[in-house]
């Protein structure tokens, strides 16, 4: 993963079995997506709530966040995890372009068509 991750966590110590789940679940969303600059997956705890939320900084302006809150904290990291993929995956399709290449009309064929002569007989 060549993009930076930070994990945070909030009035809660952080176990090393949840950072590296955390770490191999955003690591597998973000390797599909080689725009990713940053990436800040913050961990919450308050009472019985485990909440997390993942913010994306990518290239060309894009910015992602996704937040989910479960009774469990690594149903919140898949579950936020989910969400962000949802999203990369939505804004990437938005730039690509579906059209077929063959559909299109070239400017040289329009060009033929006009040096053709037509017959009015």
């Amino acid at each position: 993963m060549s993009a930076t991750l930070n994990i945070t966590c909030r009035h809660a110590d952080i176990t090393e079995a949840i950072r590296t789940y955390a770490t191999q679940k955003i690591s597998a969303v973000v390797d599909v997506y080689p725009q990713i600059e940053h990436t800040h997956v913050i961990l919450d705890v308050q009472k019985f709530r485990h909440i997390v939320e993942i913010v994306i900084q990518a290239k060309n302006h894009l910015h992602v966040e996704a937040k989910d809150e479960s009774d469990d904290m690594y149903k919140s990291i898949d579950g936020a995890a989910d969400k962000v993929d949802r999203q990369l995956r939505k804004s990437r399709e938005k730039k690509v372009d579906h059209k077929i290449p063959g559909h299109r009309a070239k400017l040289s064929d329009f060009e033929k068509e006009l040096a053709e002569p037509t017959d009015k007989t």
